[in-house]
Protein backbone atom coordinates (compact mmCIF):
# COMPACT_ATOMS: atom_id res chain seq x y z
CA UNK A 1 0.00 0.00 0.00
CA UNK A 2 0.97 3.10 -0.61
CA UNK A 3 -0.34 4.63 1.70
CA UNK A 4 -2.88 7.49 -0.13
CA UNK A 5 -2.52 4.99 -3.34
CA UNK A 6 -2.33 4.03 0.04
CA UNK A 7 -2.66 -1.06 5.58
CA UNK A 8 -9.48 2.81 7.67
CA UNK A 9 -22.18 7.97 5.37
CA UNK A 10 -25.21 9.42 6.87
CA UNK A 11 -27.76 7.06 7.12
CA UNK A 12 -30.92 7.88 4.84
CA UNK A 13 -33.91 9.43 6.85
CA UNK A 14 -36.93 9.33 5.53
CA UNK A 15 -38.66 13.12 5.61
CA UNK A 16 -42.13 13.10 7.14
CA UNK A 17 -44.96 15.41 6.08
CA UNK A 18 -45.38 17.85 9.41
CA UNK A 19 -48.46 18.76 10.11
CA UNK A 20 -49.80 22.53 9.81
CA UNK A 21 -49.87 24.52 12.95
CA UNK A 22 -53.00 27.27 12.88
CA UNK A 23 -51.40 30.19 14.15
CA UNK A 24 -54.43 31.49 16.09
CA UNK A 25 -57.57 30.47 16.74
CA UNK A 26 -60.21 32.97 17.76
CA UNK A 27 -62.88 31.50 19.75
CA UNK A 28 -66.39 33.85 19.98
CA UNK A 29 -67.66 34.96 23.17
CA UNK A 30 -71.39 33.77 23.83
CA UNK A 31 -73.93 36.51 23.92
CA UNK A 32 -75.80 36.03 26.27
CA UNK A 33 -75.01 37.92 29.58
CA UNK A 34 -73.30 35.85 32.43
CA UNK A 35 -72.27 37.34 36.01
CA UNK A 36 -68.56 38.09 35.71
CA UNK A 37 -67.11 37.88 32.54
CA UNK A 38 -66.01 34.49 31.13
CA UNK A 39 -62.92 34.34 27.98
CA UNK A 40 -62.18 30.96 26.26
CA UNK A 41 -58.54 29.74 27.59
CA UNK A 42 -56.30 29.96 24.55
CA UNK A 43 -56.03 26.71 22.43
CA UNK A 44 -52.96 24.50 23.30
CA UNK A 45 -50.78 24.50 20.05
CA UNK A 46 -50.43 21.39 18.02
CA UNK A 47 -47.13 19.67 18.85
CA UNK A 48 -45.28 17.63 15.67
CA UNK A 49 -44.56 14.89 15.79
CA UNK A 50 -41.24 13.35 16.04
CA UNK A 51 -39.37 11.64 12.75
CA UNK A 52 -39.55 8.36 13.18
CA UNK A 53 -36.43 6.50 13.88
CA UNK A 54 -34.74 4.97 10.62
CA UNK A 55 -35.21 1.20 10.36
CA UNK A 56 -31.89 -0.71 11.13
CA UNK A 57 -32.69 -4.14 9.50
CA UNK A 58 -30.68 -7.34 11.11
CA UNK A 59 -28.85 -7.73 7.71
CA UNK A 60 -28.04 -3.54 8.19
CA UNK A 61 -27.10 -4.05 12.03
CA UNK A 62 -24.75 -7.51 10.90
CA UNK A 63 -22.90 -5.02 8.15
CA UNK A 64 -22.29 -2.19 11.28
CA UNK A 65 -20.41 -4.34 13.34
CA UNK A 66 -18.63 -6.23 10.85
CA UNK A 67 -17.23 -2.94 9.62
CA UNK A 68 -16.16 -1.44 12.65
CA UNK A 69 -14.29 -4.77 13.24
CA UNK A 70 -12.47 -4.33 9.78
CA UNK A 71 -11.57 -0.50 10.65
CA UNK A 72 -10.33 -1.35 13.72
CA UNK A 73 -8.20 -4.00 12.38
CA UNK A 74 -6.93 -2.03 9.15
CA UNK A 75 -5.77 0.73 11.75
CA UNK A 76 -3.61 -1.63 13.73
CA UNK A 77 -2.34 -2.55 10.29
CA UNK A 78 -1.55 1.40 9.34
CA UNK A 79 0.42 1.34 12.77
CA UNK A 80 2.47 -1.20 12.27
CA UNK A 81 3.19 -0.40 9.07
CA UNK A 82 4.04 2.76 9.52
CA UNK A 83 7.89 2.78 11.05
CA UNK A 84 8.81 -0.47 8.49
CA UNK A 85 7.97 1.77 5.29
CA UNK A 86 9.08 5.26 6.57
CA UNK A 87 12.53 4.28 8.13
CA UNK A 88 13.53 2.03 5.36
CA UNK A 89 13.19 4.25 1.70
CA UNK A 90 17.49 3.04 1.80
CA UNK A 91 16.15 -0.47 1.06
CA UNK A 92 13.36 0.10 -1.02
CA UNK A 93 14.94 2.23 -3.24
CA UNK A 94 13.15 0.91 -6.32
CA UNK A 95 9.61 1.70 -4.85
CA UNK A 96 10.62 4.21 -2.77
CA UNK A 97 8.38 7.45 -3.24
CA UNK A 98 7.49 10.88 -1.88
CA UNK A 99 4.23 9.88 0.04
CA UNK A 100 2.13 12.45 2.12
CA UNK A 101 1.18 9.64 4.91
CA UNK A 102 -2.95 9.09 5.23
CA UNK A 103 -5.82 7.14 3.61
CA UNK A 104 -9.05 8.44 3.09
CA UNK A 105 -12.28 6.85 2.07
CA UNK A 106 -15.99 7.92 1.67
CA UNK A 107 -19.36 5.83 1.84
CA UNK A 108 -19.03 4.59 -2.19
CA UNK A 109 -15.77 3.27 -0.63
CA UNK A 110 -17.42 0.22 0.31
CA UNK A 111 -20.60 -2.10 -1.42
CA UNK A 112 -24.18 -2.26 -0.68
CA UNK A 113 -25.00 -2.28 3.35
CA UNK A 114 -21.49 -1.28 3.87
CA UNK A 115 -22.06 2.04 2.49
CA UNK A 116 -24.97 2.46 4.98
CA UNK A 117 -22.51 0.78 7.70
CA UNK A 118 -20.12 3.59 6.96
CA UNK A 119 -22.38 6.21 7.71
CA UNK A 120 -23.55 5.14 10.66
CA UNK A 121 -20.29 4.04 12.31
CA UNK A 122 -17.51 6.00 10.83
CA UNK A 123 -19.51 9.02 9.71
CA UNK A 124 -18.39 8.86 6.05
CA UNK A 125 -20.51 10.74 2.79
CA UNK A 126 -20.01 11.82 -0.54
CA UNK A 127 -16.55 13.75 0.24
CA UNK A 128 -13.75 12.09 1.22
CA UNK A 129 -12.54 11.62 4.96
CA UNK A 130 -9.11 10.69 6.39
CA UNK A 131 -9.34 7.27 7.73
CA UNK A 132 -5.76 6.31 8.51
CA UNK A 133 -2.32 8.55 9.07
CA UNK A 134 0.97 7.08 9.51
CA UNK A 135 2.70 7.90 12.22
CA UNK A 136 5.96 9.68 11.24
CA UNK A 137 4.82 10.78 8.19
CA UNK A 138 4.80 14.54 7.21
CA UNK A 139 0.75 13.96 7.32
CA UNK A 140 1.17 13.35 11.37
CA UNK A 141 3.67 15.85 11.91
CA UNK A 142 1.40 18.70 10.17
CA UNK A 143 -1.85 18.10 12.38
CA UNK A 144 -4.04 15.68 9.80
CA UNK A 145 -5.96 13.49 11.91
CA UNK A 146 -8.25 11.16 10.92
CA UNK A 147 -12.17 12.27 10.67
CA UNK A 148 -10.56 14.97 8.53
CA UNK A 149 -12.44 16.05 5.48
CA UNK A 150 -10.90 16.75 1.92
CA UNK A 151 -11.77 19.50 0.54
CA UNK A 152 -8.03 20.79 -1.61
CA UNK A 153 -4.94 19.94 -2.48
CA UNK A 154 -2.55 22.24 -4.37
CA UNK A 155 -5.43 24.76 -4.62
CA UNK A 156 -7.47 22.33 -6.74
CA UNK A 157 -10.77 21.43 -5.08
CA UNK A 158 -10.99 17.56 -4.49
CA UNK A 159 -13.46 15.20 -6.09
CA UNK A 160 -16.23 13.82 -4.02
CA UNK A 161 -18.53 10.88 -4.67
CA UNK A 162 -18.58 7.85 -6.55
CA UNK A 163 -14.85 6.89 -7.46
CA UNK A 164 -13.15 10.19 -5.69
CA UNK A 165 -10.26 7.65 -4.17
CA UNK A 166 -9.40 7.11 -7.33
CA UNK A 167 -9.71 10.50 -8.86
CA UNK A 168 -7.68 12.02 -5.92
CA UNK A 169 -4.54 9.85 -6.16
CA UNK A 170 -4.85 11.04 -9.74
CA UNK A 171 -4.72 14.98 -8.32
CA UNK A 172 -1.86 14.26 -5.45
CA UNK A 173 0.22 12.16 -7.83
CA UNK A 174 1.95 15.07 -9.72
CA UNK A 175 2.02 17.17 -6.39
CA UNK A 176 3.91 15.20 -4.12
CA UNK A 177 5.76 14.07 -6.40
CA UNK A 178 7.23 17.36 -7.96
CA UNK A 179 6.82 19.29 -4.61
CA UNK A 180 8.79 19.23 -1.06
CA UNK A 181 5.32 20.37 0.73
CA UNK A 182 1.82 20.80 -0.39
CA UNK A 183 -0.86 23.27 0.49
CA UNK A 184 -3.78 21.28 1.83
CA UNK A 185 -7.25 22.20 3.08
CA UNK A 186 -9.34 20.26 5.14
CA UNK A 187 -12.52 20.78 7.01
CA UNK A 188 -12.45 20.05 10.75
CA UNK A 189 -15.48 20.70 13.24
CA UNK A 190 -17.19 22.43 10.53
CA UNK A 191 -14.56 25.35 9.35
CA UNK A 192 -11.76 24.87 7.06
CA UNK A 193 -8.21 24.43 8.09
CA UNK A 194 -5.07 24.82 5.67
CA UNK A 195 -1.93 22.64 6.29
CA UNK A 196 1.59 22.46 4.91
CA UNK A 197 2.60 18.97 4.42
CA UNK A 198 5.49 17.69 3.48
CA UNK A 199 6.49 14.72 1.75
CA UNK A 200 7.70 11.78 2.85
CA UNK A 201 10.01 9.39 1.32
CA UNK A 202 9.02 5.92 1.94
CA UNK A 203 8.75 2.52 0.69
CA UNK A 204 5.36 2.87 -1.55
CA UNK A 205 3.70 -0.42 -0.77
CA UNK A 206 -0.09 -0.62 0.06
CA UNK A 207 -0.98 -2.45 3.09
CA UNK A 208 -4.55 -4.19 3.69
CA UNK A 209 -6.65 -6.47 5.17
CA UNK A 210 -7.90 -9.96 4.41
CA UNK A 211 -11.55 -10.48 5.81
CA UNK A 212 -11.16 -14.15 6.00
CA UNK A 213 -9.78 -16.47 8.63
CA UNK A 214 -6.71 -18.79 7.47
CA UNK A 215 -3.66 -17.97 9.11
CA UNK A 216 -2.16 -16.31 5.76
CA UNK A 217 -0.61 -13.41 4.31
CA UNK A 218 0.22 -12.45 0.64
CA UNK A 219 1.99 -10.08 -1.57
CA UNK A 220 1.93 -8.82 -5.30
CA UNK A 221 4.72 -6.58 -6.01
CA UNK A 222 2.85 -3.54 -4.93
CA UNK A 223 0.61 -4.27 -2.11
CA UNK A 224 0.94 -6.92 0.70
CA UNK A 225 -2.21 -8.54 2.85
CA UNK A 226 -2.41 -10.49 6.27
CA UNK A 227 -5.70 -11.99 6.81
CA UNK A 228 -7.82 -11.41 10.01
CA UNK A 229 -6.82 -14.97 10.56
CA UNK A 230 -2.96 -14.13 10.72
CA UNK A 231 -3.80 -11.07 12.79
CA UNK A 232 -5.47 -13.06 15.33
CA UNK A 233 -2.66 -15.73 15.59
CA UNK A 234 0.07 -12.93 15.62
CA UNK A 235 -2.00 -11.40 18.93
CA UNK A 236 0.98 -8.83 19.06
CA UNK A 237 2.20 -5.56 16.75
CA UNK A 238 5.72 -7.12 16.76
CA UNK A 239 4.82 -10.07 15.44
CA UNK A 240 2.13 -9.08 13.34
CA UNK A 241 5.64 -7.10 12.20
CA UNK A 242 7.41 -10.19 11.49
CA UNK A 243 5.00 -11.11 8.64
CA UNK A 244 4.20 -7.78 7.46
CA UNK A 245 8.20 -6.94 6.85
CA UNK A 246 8.84 -10.72 4.88
CA UNK A 247 6.20 -10.07 2.58
CA UNK A 248 6.98 -6.21 2.03
CA UNK A 249 10.79 -8.03 1.54
CA UNK A 250 9.17 -10.33 -0.65
CA UNK A 251 7.81 -7.26 -3.19
CA UNK A 252 11.37 -5.22 -2.67
CA UNK A 253 13.11 -8.59 -4.05
CA UNK A 254 10.72 -8.96 -6.61
CA UNK A 255 10.14 -12.29 -5.85
CA UNK A 256 6.76 -12.84 -6.82
CA UNK A 257 7.28 -11.36 -10.55
CA UNK A 258 10.31 -13.61 -10.79
CA UNK A 259 8.26 -16.60 -9.93
CA UNK A 260 5.20 -15.06 -12.24
CA UNK A 261 2.67 -15.09 -10.14
CA UNK A 262 1.52 -11.74 -10.09
CA UNK A 263 -1.81 -12.02 -11.59
CA UNK A 264 -2.60 -15.02 -9.13
CA UNK A 265 -1.35 -13.00 -6.01
CA UNK A 266 -3.47 -9.62 -7.20
CA UNK A 267 -6.59 -11.50 -7.64
CA UNK A 268 -6.37 -13.08 -4.32
CA UNK A 269 -5.26 -9.73 -2.27
CA UNK A 270 -8.16 -7.88 -4.60
CA UNK A 271 -10.87 -10.59 -3.44
CA UNK A 272 -9.70 -10.90 0.56
CA UNK A 273 -9.79 -7.24 0.67
CA UNK A 274 -13.63 -7.00 -0.11
CA UNK A 275 -15.87 -6.98 2.53
CA UNK A 276 -17.34 -9.75 1.25
CA UNK A 277 -14.86 -11.96 -0.15
CA UNK A 278 -15.28 -15.25 -2.45
CA UNK A 279 -14.05 -17.42 0.29
CA UNK A 280 -14.01 -20.62 -2.14
CA UNK A 281 -11.05 -19.09 -3.77
CA UNK A 282 -9.46 -20.19 -0.63
CA UNK A 283 -9.93 -24.44 -1.47
CA UNK A 284 -6.55 -25.78 -1.82
CA UNK A 285 -3.79 -23.71 -2.44
CA UNK A 286 -5.81 -20.89 -4.32
CA UNK A 287 -3.15 -21.78 -7.11
CA UNK A 288 0.04 -20.20 -5.46
CA UNK A 289 3.21 -22.36 -5.43
CA UNK A 290 5.38 -22.65 -2.92
CA UNK A 291 7.96 -20.18 -2.55
CA UNK A 292 11.67 -21.63 -2.84
CA UNK A 293 14.05 -21.80 -0.32
CA UNK A 294 16.60 -19.63 -1.33
CA UNK A 295 13.71 -17.20 -1.82
CA UNK A 296 12.37 -16.90 1.49
CA UNK A 297 15.65 -17.30 3.07
CA UNK A 298 16.03 -13.74 1.08
CA UNK A 299 13.16 -12.29 2.19
CA UNK A 300 13.89 -13.37 5.76
CA UNK A 301 17.44 -11.57 6.13
CA UNK A 302 15.85 -8.37 4.24
CA UNK A 303 12.85 -8.72 6.77
CA UNK A 304 14.70 -8.38 10.00
CA UNK A 305 16.99 -5.78 9.01
CA UNK A 306 13.35 -4.12 8.06
CA UNK A 307 12.07 -4.96 11.21
CA UNK A 308 15.87 -3.62 13.51
CA UNK A 309 15.73 -0.41 10.87
CA UNK A 310 11.85 0.17 12.25
CA UNK A 311 13.13 -0.37 16.37
CA UNK A 312 11.14 -3.86 16.69
CA UNK A 313 12.77 -6.15 18.95
CA UNK A 314 14.17 -9.02 16.53
CA UNK A 315 14.82 -11.51 19.11
CA UNK A 316 11.40 -12.99 19.13
CA UNK A 317 11.52 -13.59 15.28
CA UNK A 318 12.80 -17.30 15.52
CA UNK A 319 9.90 -18.33 17.95
CA UNK A 320 6.83 -16.68 16.15
CA UNK A 321 7.96 -18.73 13.05
CA UNK A 322 8.08 -22.29 15.13
CA UNK A 323 5.07 -21.66 16.60
CA UNK A 324 3.48 -20.81 13.40
CA UNK A 325 4.85 -23.31 11.34
CA UNK A 326 3.88 -25.68 14.09
CA UNK A 327 0.30 -24.70 14.53
CA UNK A 328 -0.09 -24.56 10.81
CA UNK A 329 1.82 -26.98 8.94
CA UNK A 330 2.15 -27.10 5.31
CA UNK A 331 -0.32 -29.40 4.97
CA UNK A 332 -3.05 -27.06 5.81
CA UNK A 333 -3.07 -25.82 2.17
CA UNK A 334 -4.33 -22.45 2.71
CA UNK A 335 -2.34 -21.63 5.29
CA UNK A 336 1.35 -19.83 5.30
CA UNK A 337 3.29 -22.51 5.73
CA UNK A 338 1.96 -24.42 2.51
CA UNK A 339 3.44 -21.50 0.40
CA UNK A 340 6.54 -20.64 2.54
CA UNK A 341 7.30 -24.57 3.26
CA UNK A 342 11.39 -24.40 3.99
CA UNK A 343 10.93 -23.94 8.03
CA UNK A 344 14.21 -25.35 8.77
CA UNK A 345 16.43 -23.60 6.22
CA UNK A 346 14.72 -20.68 7.16
CA UNK A 347 14.95 -20.60 10.85
CA UNK A 348 18.74 -21.35 11.16
CA UNK A 349 19.58 -18.45 8.46
CA UNK A 350 17.05 -16.11 10.79
CA UNK A 351 19.43 -16.84 13.95
CA UNK A 352 22.79 -16.05 11.86
CA UNK A 353 21.06 -12.83 10.68
CA UNK A 354 19.88 -11.98 14.30
CA UNK A 355 23.14 -12.33 15.73
CA UNK A 356 24.84 -10.52 13.00
CA UNK A 357 22.54 -7.60 13.07
CA UNK A 358 22.85 -7.72 16.73
CA UNK A 359 26.82 -7.24 16.32
CA UNK A 360 26.08 -4.52 14.28
CA UNK A 361 24.12 -2.43 16.86
CA UNK A 362 26.95 -3.28 19.19
CA UNK A 363 29.31 -1.08 17.03
CA UNK A 364 26.95 1.71 15.76
CA UNK A 365 27.20 0.38 12.32
CA UNK A 366 24.60 0.90 9.44
CA UNK A 367 22.46 -1.42 9.30
CA UNK A 368 22.57 -2.32 5.72
CA UNK A 369 22.43 -6.44 4.93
Amino acid sequence: MAVEQLDQYRLPVRRLAWPAIAASLLLSACSTFQSGSEHAAPAEPIQPSAPAAPVVTPQMQAAREHLKQIAGLQERLYRVAAPLLINNADLCKAQARNILGFTAKNKYSYPGEYGDASAAVLGYDDVLQVSGVLAGSGAAKAGLRKGDDLVAAGGKPLPKGRDAESKAAAVFGPLTANSAMLNMTVARNGSNQTLNVPVTRACAFRVDLGNSDNVNAYNDGGRVLLTRGMINFAQNDEAIAYVMAKELAHNILGHTVQMRSTATMSSIIDNLASVRPDLTMLVGSAGVRPMPADYDVAADNLALYMLARAGYNISNAHGFWQRLSGQYPATVLNGYTAIHPSVSARLAAMDRTVSEIKAKQASKRPLLP
